[in-house]
């Protein structure tokens, strides 16, 4: 298979990290996403991650704390997600690096565009953690700033659900499934594909997305590649 994107960034839901159990990290789910990422690696793509830390704590969740201590609690939580992919990558031969948006050197990098850069002239993953390093905002979010700051020629949202649909299908059996939808009729009509200010920083930078369900065989290396599933979101 010939990769159809030079450089990519990869958003990985937490949830969907932690499996059947729906919370923590499920070893069995972690190994099927590094065995897609080290052929995709292997393609030569360079790759950057950003992984969420709902499987271990969502800001919403502290509804009588802070909001902005919570969503700091919610910036942790990917720090623990991103070393434990940057551990599972590196045990199979990927080098990788993890940036933070708030600094923790003795832990990780603090993230620097130019540094990142460097790792993707490399041959390294860097795994961005953190979200933006600000509260009240999310981690789709900080993947659409990331993949504005790198270039990227796509965003990929791997997530629980396998497309965008214009209803929540699991209440709703009649959900329609959008193929392709453009980012204007996302901010419109308030489809929750990704939040407004992903969708428009998208559109503003003209990087289109492809979201599609982590759970579907080999997702990520069929994405990469080209191949049509889940959803293309662009401005077209």
């Amino acid at each position: 298979m010939q990769p159809k994107y030079k450089r990519v960034l990869i958003k990985l839901s937490g949830e969907a990290l932690a499996g059947p159990a729906g919370h923590g990290l499920d070893e069995n789910v972690i190994s099927y996403v590094v065995n897609q990422i080290v052929e995709v690696h292997n393609m030569g793509v360079e790759i950057a991650l950003v992984i969420g830390g709902g499987n271990f704590w969502r800001g919403r969740q502290g509804k009588n704390m802070d909001r902005t201590t919570a969503d700091h609690m919610g910036m942790l939580a990917t720090v623990m997600n991103s070393l434990a992919m940057m551990d599972a990558l590196e045990q199979r031969g990927v080098p990788t690096r993890v940036q933070t948006a708030l600094i923790m050197t003795s832990v990780a990098e603090p993230y620097i565009l130019r540094k990142a850069l460097s790792h993707f002239e490399k041959g390294r993953v860097v795994i961005m953690a953190c979200g933006t390093g600000n509260p009240y905002c999310s981690t789709d979010t900080a993947a659409a700033q990331r993949a504005c700051e790198i270039q990227a020629d796509v965003l990929m949202l791997a997530k629980n659900i396998d497309a965008i649909y214009d209803s929540d299908p699991k209440l709703n059996p009649d959900a329609k499934k959008y193929d392709h939808i453009n980012y204007m009729d996302i901010i419109k009509n308030g489809i929750k594909a990704m939040d407004t200010t992903a969708a428009t920083m998208c559109m503003e930078n003209n990087i289109p997305a492809i979201a599609f369900g982590l759970d579907e065989k080999n997702s990520i290396v069929r994405a990469v590649c080209g191949e049509k599933l889940g959803t293309l979101i662009d401005n077209n």
